[in-house]
């Protein structure tokens, strides 16, 4: 490869990948890191639904009287269509993870919007009847014309990762990982499916097993767990607030 084919491929790398990275996950341009709401809080799950994991995460939180926010795969949610609808009938907030959990990084803006957000909304659509608007990408990885591309919804990221994946999650008590980053207006990233690259198959039973104790916790604390859209003043029928495009949170 030519010094000059080397810098192009380089200088590519650098607005395609690094630009945006910085932009998004350091200054929270065009994203959204955090809410401002008083005392509360929005728990979110990616990866699912999981036919496993996902429904006693759902009886813990039926259990435990809150609303949650998921970002489901397209291609899953079009496999278990009764799961879907099971999030739905009980309140909580469905937002889009691509169709399948592939990073935007590997592909075009184009690409992305049609074959993997408006194809996954399609899907949640035609089964719960509630068009999603909330988007968070896999691994939270944008490209420079995601920002542009993805305009009609609101690129949801996160203020506190839980880790709780991999085999790492068994060294620190999830708890501890929450509670110290916990402040008002978190938003926390944590996982209902353990078949994506690089998670254990059996992490979000550990995730789940200590969730409990997690909850009854940020409650002593003061804190109301609420739906990701909820925690930014968004209401519930999402359709009608398409037009406004993303913003910075």
């Amino acid at each position: 490869m030519s010094m000059v084919m080397l810098n192009l491929l380089l200088m590519f790398v650098f607005i395609y990948m690094i630009i945006p990275y910085v932009i998004t996950r350091i200054w929270g341009f065009g994203v959204t890191l955090r809410g401002r709401r008083g005392r509360q809080i929005a728990f979110t799950f990616d990866d699912g639904p999981d036919p496993l994991h996902t429904p006693k995460l759902l009886d813990l939180l039926k259990k435990k009287r809150i609303k949650v926010t998921f970002f489901v795969l397209g291609s899953k949610a079009e496999r278990y269509p009764e799961l879907m609808k099971r999030i739905h009938m009980e309140g909580h907030q469905i937002g889009i993870h691509n169709y399948s959990h592939l990073p935007n990084w590997l592909m075009s803006p184009r690409h992305i919007r049609n074959k993997h957000v408006h194809r996954s909304a399609d899907i949640i659509e035609r089964i719960t009847g509630e068009r999603p608007s909330f988007y968070r990408p896999p691994w939270g990885i944008l490209n420079i014309g995601d920002l542009f591309a993805l305009r009609k919804y609101r690129i949801v990221l996160w203020s506190i990762m839980g880790w709780d994946w991999g085999k790492g999650s068994k060294n620190i008590p999830l708890k501890e990982r929450i509670l110290d980053q916990l402040e008002p207006g978190s938003i926390i990233l944590l996982h209902d499916s353990g078949d994506t690259w690089g998670a254990e198959p059996d992490a979000p039973s550990r995730m789940i097993a200590s969730l409990e104790e997690v909850i009854d916790t940020v409650h002593i604390q003061g804190y109301e767990c609420v739906r990701a859209d909820e925690l930014l003043h968004k209401p519930h029928d999402s359709r009608s607030d398409l037009s406004k495009g993303f913003r910075v949170g």
